[in-house]
């Protein structure tokens, strides 16, 4: 039976990363021996890999604040073009073996390999992001992505002034699909006037739809053409296409997972990004290492939603507080959402 937990309040923090659960240390080793001991943390990409702004840079903000606080060594490894699960499943054994703990896959598509490999390792703690894996010593980092796409889809409603707004997947999932139903259903609930085109990318993550700026630019530019003034993408690495083409029309764009106002890539564009939902990836890679680190490892399904601030919209652009009435149709979406009277689709 597996242990199901929901972080507190002073958990997570999206903006700061400011959690009471910190990085790690524990003992490393399989049922054989790992290499050496008390490493620390150590985390593998997902597609897209470290530098694209969103998803996997949020992570390695967790891992920069666990390896600033506790001194420890860490690793962050890259995806390569076209790898197989047992790729990955290699990937996780090797840092497990060379005695890191804990280890955690970053994205769903490590699923099959930390099935394959958490049981082998016993005395390591997984990590999981955006999937559930069964294990005692597997903790599955989740969050409310709808949620945060919901207050996403609210802002869009609020701030469009053709009644037509877009949404880019980068792959065609499940995990996507939340965030695409989190929208849909603020704007809706907003403005039942306003119009929402989706368009995903690709149907699988192999065909580059996490990865290929170049075709979320060109996904954006067809939405433009049909009149879309705002658009929210989901795709990882691709939505950095999205936001430039939203600049270059000089309409709205919404970022994703991290606060892409403040990425430095994006600076060129940033006065065209009105607001990012919010995932607090790096927090949860923080949280994770401190319960290792501190000897009390989490494991079972953590949940990272509204009420303990693990998604949320960043309101980093002076221009967000200028729209009329956004902040607080917001405000009061949010509060609804924790407050259980409004219930987010997840599909």
């Amino acid at each position: 039976m597996r242990r199901i937990s929901k972080l507190t309040r002073v958990a997570v923090g999206v903006a700061s990363l400011g959690l009471v659960a910190t990085a790690c240390g524990g003992t490393s080793s399989d049922s054989g021996d790992s290499d050496s001991n008390d490493k620390g943390l150590a985390i593998a990409y997902d597609v897209g890999g470290k530098g694209d702004q969103s998803f996997n840079d949020a992570a390695y903000a967790g891992l920069t604040k666990a390896k600033d606080e506790f001194g420890y060594k860490t690793a962050d490894i890259e995806p390569t073009e076209g790898e197989t699960d047992a790729d990955k499943e290699q990937r996780l054994a090797s840092l497990a073996k060379q005695g890191y703990n804990p280890v955690i896959g970053v994205g769903f598509a490590y699923t099959p390999a930390m099935k394959a490999v958490a049981s082998k390792y016993p005395k390591t703690t997984f990590g999981i992001v955006d999937s559930v894996v069964e294990g005692k010593n597997v903790a599955s980092l989740v969050f409310a992505e709808e949620q945060a796409s919901y207050l996403a889809g609210v802002a869009a409603a609020k701030a469009t002034k053709t009644n037509v707004v877009g949404f880019v997947g980068g792959v065609d999932v499940p995990l996507i699909h939340k965030f695409e139903a989190g929208y849909k259903q603020g704007v809706q609930d907003t403005n039942s006037k306003v119009k929402v085109l989706s368009q995903y990318l690709t149907q699988t993550a192999e065909e580059g739809g996490f990865s290929s700026p170049d075709k979320g630019k060109a996904a954006a530019e067809g939405q433009i053409e049909k009149k879309a003034d705002v658009l929210y993408a989901a795709a990882g690495l691709s939505g950095q296409g999205v936001i430039e083409a939203a600049a270059k029309a000089k309409v709205w764009a919404i970022g994703v997972d991290s606060d892409q106002y403040k990425q430095a890539a994006l600076a060129p564009y940033k006065n065209y990004i009105l607001t990012s939902a919010l995932k607090d990836v790096g927090g949860s890679v923080y949280a994770l290492s401190k319960s290792v680190h501190d000897d009390k490892p989490l494991s079972g399904i953590q949940t990272f939603d509204l009420k303990v601030n693990g998604v949320g919209l960043a309101e980093s652009n002076p221009e967000y507080a200028k729209v009329a009435g956004l902040q607080d149709a917001v405000n009061k979406a949010k509060q609804e959402i924790i407050d259980g009277k409004i219930k987010v689709n997840t599909e």
